[in-house]
């Protein structure tokens, strides 16, 4: 009799975990059906896009812009039935606010020409219309400053260019092909056409290096600083390393490669150029990041005070107007809620919606909300919310459709997805990739150890739009953001109706690696 509950007990420890990691997910299809409904006939994806791109502008951290479309979010959200919804607060900013008021440059000599260009976020203002030659000063290392002490006041200046054009044969614009799906399912498989990691070391010396040249040239007080940046005619966006209390930075440009490389390859001919700039930028006090935050609230006496979220970063950069990275999806995370709270759904959890921001200036607003609401940033005690944390669902990889998700490697909600994905796969969502991908707000509730997820999406033309001037509302997909805004309803909607929260990646030991790396 022994032997035979020692066995029974033996069966039943081999199979129960497997029962547990198959057992099926209470999917309402009814619930599925009415989602897919209200967000694929009746979308409001096309007005939310306008008002996030064409009517509030540009939304750099700290900036009018940002003003105002933290503003017209929040008036949108009570326009569409969302509960709690608030500006708040998330951490101080570390630079000053920032606008740009005026751009103009142009090539007098040795003839016309006028570029397209865009200032560096966070640098200086022009005395007025600038006219004057343009000299090349070729600093590849420290070293190299010495030789043009007294040369540079009242210049403008040409730092050369950092990188050479060079032709693709590859598409503009591209979906993801089910070989490259099917690669991306399997473990530690790269995102096809992304590009290799960047080497952190060579990075850091490489922006240190820049953070000089800016300090010797605002101090010896050049007129204009032009940097290479950007193809196709079409310039980039960055910042300068600036913050409050600073010495203000010498105006700075960023040009394309085109424009830039006509001037550079001129001089290195011995032809002389010219130019006239006029570049006016505004610096004011601006020291707090705010996030915008709505909800549905829960219906379950026992459920309701758990949250699941939903979220998108709300900042952009200061050229276009920030339409795929990161309009997008903030569009899709506040039409998915529309959707929920359109069809009557009564979560048995909160389902809440944020519009991060200053992600593009190190997840702020994410890192703030984790700060106040989940974890002590210093010591990683527990705050109130961090067992009310029932998953996160983020949107950031532009404007393509969802084609999957990415697990973290958080193999235990494998079986969970799984069944959540069924009802989308002839709509091309059927891909669970083990692997973790980074750079954006999730990553702010994975380093605590709590389920964060996002999406893998067809890359469209996101490397040709990002952060440059042409992010505008002419690289939004609306059909490819319905569908997203249709899957992010479900998922969470499943998510706030499940009897226990969505498991957590086990607790590991801490490894000394890990000490050593970055926050994200």
């Amino acid at each position: 009799m022994k032997i035979r509950n020692f066995s029974a007990a033996l069966i039943m420890m081999l199979v129960l975990p497997v029962a547990l990691m198959s057992q099926t997910e209470n999917i309402d299809l009814s619930m599925i059906y009415k989602i897919k409904q209200e967000g694929l006939k009746y979308s409001q994806i096309e007005e939310l896009a306008f008002g996030l791109t064409d009517l509030t502008g540009p939304r750099l951290t700290g900036s009018t812009g940002m003003k105002r479309g933290n503003e017209w979010a929040k008036a949108k959200m009570e326009e569409l039935g969302f509960q709690n919804v608030r500006i708040e607060a998330a951490t101080e900013f570390t630079k000053p606010g920032w606008d740009n008021l005026k751009t103009y440059a142009a090539m007098t000599a040795p003839y016309y020409a006028n570029f397209a260009c865009n200032p560096v976020a966070w640098t200086g203002s022009t005395n007025g219309l600038v006219k004057g030659e343009v000299v090349l000063v070729d600093i590849k290392a420290e070293a190299d400053i010495e030789k043009y002490k007294g040369k540079v006041a009242g210049k403008i200046v040409l730092l050369p260019s950092a990188a050479n054009y060079e032709v693709s044969f590859e598409p503009l614009a591209s979906r993801l092909t089910d070989a490259q799906l099917e690669e991306m399912s399997k473990a530690s498989a790269g995102r096809p056409g992304r590009r290799p990691p960047v080497d952190f070391a060579q990075y850091q010396a490489q922006r240190a290096l820049r953070n000089k040249i800016s300090e010797f040239l605002a101090g010896e007080g050049a007129a204009v600083v032009l940097n290479s940046s950007g193809t196709f005619n079409v310039p980039r966006s960055n910042s300068a390393s600036y913050k409050k209390g600073d010495k203000e930075p010498a105006a700075q440009l960023n040009l394309p490669v085109e424009a830039h490389g006509r001037m550079e390859r001129l001089l290195k001919h011995n032809i002389p150029v010219e130019m006239e700039i006029e570049i006016a930028n505004k610096f004011f006090d601006s020291p707090t990041v705010y996030n915008v935050i709505g909800e549905i609230p829960g219906t379950d006496k026992l459920l309701k005070n758990e949250v699941v979220m939903i979220g998108a970063h709300i900042d952009s950069w200061h050229g276009g107007t920030g339409a795929a990275d990161n309009a997008s999806g903030c569009i899709v995370m506040m039409e998915a809620l529309r959707i929920l709270k359109a069809i009557d759904a009564a979560p048995k959890r909160t389902i809440r919606v944020c519009l991060w921001g200053g992600e593009e200036e190190g997840f702020l607003g994410s890192r703030g909300y984790s700060d106040k609401y989940l974890a002590d940033p210093e010591t990683k005690a527990h705050k109130a919310d961090f067992d009310k944390f029932a998953g996160y669902f983020n949107m950031d990889n532009g404007s393509g459709k969802y084609r999957g998700i990415y697990l973290q490697e958080n193999d235990l909600v494998r079986p969970i997805f799984e069944q959540w994905i069924e009802p989308f796969k002839d709509m091309g969502f059927t891909t669970i990739s083990p692997n973790n991908t980074g750079g954006t707000d999730h990553l702010t509730f994975n380093s605590l150890g709590l389920p964060g997820f996002q999406f893998i999406q067809d890359e469209i033309e996101y490397g040709r739009g990002y952060h440059t001037v042409m992010d505008t509302y002419e690289r939004l997909v609306m059909a490819d953001l319905k569908h997203n805004a249709v899957i992010t309803a479900a998922f969470a909607y499943n998510a706030a109706m499940r009897t226990v929260k969505l498991p957590a990646k086990p607790v590991m030991k801490p490894h000394p690696e890990d000490q050593q790396r970055p926050r994200f």
